[in-house]
This record gives C-alpha cells, sequence and structure tokens, in this order.
C-alpha cells in the first residue's frame, strides 16, 4: 500500500512539472512566433547579415534563433569577455605595480594597470607608493612581449583617440591631451610632451589638427588657430625611455632602469577598485582600458603579458560551456579577426548575470538604454531604462548584446549582431531598437 501511493504521488510530481514546463513554454512559443514574424517584416534586414538570439533565463530556455549558431565580427561587445574574465580574475581591485626592496633601492615592475594617471579614473596609489618611497627607484623592464597594437588593428588609426598603444606601464591614458586656453593658445597634458609640437605649414588644413609621425613622437599642427573650447587626444609613441621620463617627470625623482625578471615574492600594490575600472571599460567602451586590463589578468594568473597567452587561458579556464568557441584575439574588439556567435553571446550574459549576482550592480556598469553610455542615444530618453548592454561598432559592423527588461516583468538576454552592410548606421541601429523596443512594450 505504502508502495502505491509513493508511486501515485511520484506520478502527481511528474505531471505537476510537465505542466509547470508546459505553460512555461507556451509563452516562449508566442515571443518566438511573434518575433520570427517582425523579422519576416523587417525589409532592411534583408540586405545583410543578421544574427539574433533571444534568450530566457529564468527557464533557460532560447526563445528565438535566427543565425544564431554563425559567426559574426562582434567589435565592442568583445569586452563582454573582457569583463567577464575581469569579474572572475580580479572581482575587488587592480594590481598596479610589483615590486621588491633590496637594500637601499626599490625595483618595481608594471602589471598594465589601465587606471594609473587615467585620466578619468586617477589611479595614483602606485604613484604615491613610489613617491614617499626614500629608497632608489628602478623600473623592471620587459614583462609585457607583445605588439603595441593588437592582431588585426588598423595601422592607420594610429592617431585617433581610440586606439593608443599597448605597454606594460601605461600612463595618462598612453595619450597626449590637446585643449584650448583662453589665451587661445594650446595646452598640452602631459608638459612633458611640449617640445614635440611643431608647425607645419605644408599642412593643408581648413580646421586645427594635430597629427603624429608613425613613429615617433613628433606631432604637427596647421598655422590655423585653435579654436575655443578644442580638445583632442593623439597616442603618443611608447618607449621605455618615454616611460621613465614621463615617472621621473610626475614623480620628481630619479628613476633608473634594469633587466631584471619578476621573483616569486615580490609584493603588489593594489590600485583602483574593479567596478570602478569596469564602468570605464563598459559605458564609454574604452578600448585603452579593455587592452590594459588583460595584461593585469596576466599579472594576476601568474602568467606572461602577452594579449594571446592571457585570452588562451581565460578561454581555457573560464569559457568551456560556451556553445561555439570564439575566436576572440584582442580585450577591445577593434580587430576584425574576433568571431563571435549570438548564441555565444547570449551564454556568456548568463554567465555575467550569475557572476555578479546582484542585478542593480550588474546595470550600473552597463551602458542603459537612453540614459547612460553607448547606449545613451540609441533609445528615447528616460530615468527608467528597459534596456542594458554593450554595443559594437566598426565599418558595416554594428551590434547590441545585452539585457531587456520587459513591461509584464521579465528579463530577457538578447545579442543581435548585424556584418556586411553599406547603409548608414543609424538605419541599423533604428532596426534593433525598434526590435528590442518590440520585445520589451509587448512581452
Amino acid at each position: 500500500m505504502k508502495k502505491l501511493r509513493y508511486r501515485q504521488w511520484l506520478i502527481i510530481l511528474q505531471l505537476f512539472v510537465l505542466m509547470a514546463t508546459f505553460y512555461a513554454c507556451k509563452p516562449n512559443q508566442i515571443i518566438a512566433r511573434k518575433v520570427s514574424k517582425e523579422f519576416k517584416h523587417a525589409a532592411l534586414t534583408q540586405k545583410y547579415q543578421v544574427g539574433f538570439a533571444l534568450y530566457d533565463m529564468s527557464n533557460q530556455q532560447m526563445i528565438f534563433e535566427k543565425d544564431a549558431d554563425k559567426y559574426f565580427t562582434p567589435a565592442s561587445n568583445t569586452k563582454l569577455f573582457t569583463f567577464y574574465a575581469g569579474l572572475k580574475i580580479v572581482p575587488d581591485s587592480i594590481p598596479s605595480l610589483r615590486y621588491v626592496e633590496r637594500g637601499d633601492s626599490l625595483i618595481f615592475w608594471g602589471t598594465g594597470d589601465p587606471s594609473l594617471l587615467h585620466s578619468e579614473l586617477k589611479g595614483i596609489k602606485a604613484i604615491q607608493f613610489l613617491k614617499n618611497s626614500n629608497k632608489k627607484l628602478f623600473f623592471a623592464q620587459g614583462r609585457y612581449t607583445g605588439d603595441f597594437f593588437g592582431n588585426g588593428w588598423s595601422w592607420d588609426d594610429y592617431n585617433d583617440y581610440y586606439q593608443p598603444e599597448i605597454n606594460e606601464l601605461p600612463l595618462f591614458d598612453n595619450v597626449v591631451l590637446i585643449t584650448a586656453e583662453k589665451t587661445g593658445d594650446m595646452l598640452l597634458s602631459p608638459k612633458i610632451f611640449n617640445a614635440c609640437f611643431m608647425v607645419d605649414g605644408g599642412m593643408k588644413s581648413p580646421k586645427f589638427e594635430v597629427k603624429r609621425d608613425f613613429l615617433t613622437n613628433k606631432f604637427h599642427y596647421p598655422t590655423t588657430k585653435i579654436t575655443d573650447k578644442y580638445t583632442q587626444q593623439v597616442p603618443y609613441k611608447t618607449s621605455t625611455a618615454l616611460t621613465l621620463s614621463l615617472l621621473a617627470d610626475t614623480l620628481k625623482k630619479e628613476i633608473g632602469l634594469v633587466d631584471q625578471k619578476i621573483p616569486a615574492e615580490a609584493k603588489t600594490i593594489y590600485s583602483t577598485k574593479s567596478d570602478d575600472v569596469f564602468r570605464q571599460l563598459m559605458l564609454p567602451s574604452d578600448n585603452f582600458i579593455a587592452e590594459h586590463l588583460l595584461l593585469t589578468y596576466a599579472d594576476k594568473l601568474g602568467i606572461e603579458l602577452n594579449t594571446a597567452k592571457v585570452i588562451s587561458a581565460i578561454q581555457a579556464k573560464y569559457l568551456g560551456s560556451l556553445p561555439d568557441r570564439p575566436k576572440w584575439v584582442d580585450g577591445s574588439g577593434l580587430s576584425r579577426g574576433n568571431l563571435f556567435t549570438p548564441r555565444s553571446m547570449v551564454k556568456l550574459l548568463e554567465m555575467i548575470y550569475k557572476e555578479v549576482n546582484n542585478q542593480d550592480r550588474l546595470f550600473s556598469l552597463l551602458p542603459a538604454g537612453g540614459k547612460t553610455g553607448t547606449l545613451r542615444n540609441a533609445y528615447a530618453k528616460t530615468d527608467t531604462p528597459f534596456v542594458y548592454g554593450k554595443t559594437g561598432t566598426l565599418s558595416g559592423v554594428h551590434n547590441q548584446s545585452g539585457y531587456v527588461l520587459t513591461k509584464k516583468g521579465r528579463l530577457l538576454l538578447y545579442s543581435f549582431m548585424n556584418n556586411n552592410y553599406v547603409l548608414p548606421t543609424a538605419d541599423i541601429r533604428k532596426e534593433m531598437v525598434n526590435m528590442i523596443t518590440y520585445i520589451h512594450n509587448n512581452f
């Protein structure tokens, strides 16, 4: 009799689970049909490569896919991978310097810390540590073993603010800030670059603009007068000699140079809180932050400061559950060598959500539609955003991946990837916004 009752209860429980699954799936089937219909009616998306994935995390169910298993160039959606790796490896604060003290000397190594004297983050703990030391200071070079540009970067963009070089001890965002003084003169920061700027009468430019030589720190500007409120950031050419000069100028101390490998007992100076750096990575989509964060991860993992090697280590240790193995080559997404699928992007978003385990905190670190970051102007301005995520843009590439809150209180994950179009990017953006807004309003 007891066995019979147990079997009856077991059957009832199984029926209950089946019914719950059925009723959970039914709304998702309705969503899938309606979203599919919207895509069929969107004539614009028939003109280029489109991948889309919509996922219900609460039921762990993919609702709708459109070529979600195909690989797309992600552009700055790549930063979601860099972000997730940071959550796993540097959850609290960023390592800024490694050092040892030997006799009357203090020898230090770079970690790639992007916050060090950064224009927004203003990381100064390591600088204060060096300034307050009464020992002779020596910089040990050679931890970073990569190139000054990432794999597949466009060298034509070397003069643009969004493509600073990569090195083991970045300072001042690795750029020269050029502004106009009230007197109408040009103001430079750091001032150490003043001697590197020269008027070029041969520059035929109707407006004021600074151009650097590709391989040297020679900056040219036209005879055209600098305009009021002018601002330009030009990446400087990195070198060990320049790093020493910038440090000596900042610390007002002499810095020596040694060639010495970092010992196992080297101590660490931590700087900026990780969330502050992650926020700077994600909201303005800061490429400089992205590339140098990877080096800090390598430092924490105890491996060579090398982009390819740290990405390989991250993939092996943390990304084995992705449905499609990503081709991941840099931290920022500047390279077209990166290739991800929409369904892998959605899985990564789920992993990020679970790792943070705090929706308010997570959403504070991401651009918010109509309110902050790179989604501020994409959606209608609002104090209560319904979409949080990451954009990604290159020529012929425009993507969004993130989280959408629906009017019925659901949280859905999506990745919308658009490649190889010749239309204005504004048209592609409008199409994505229309679709995500439709999902928000109707489900």
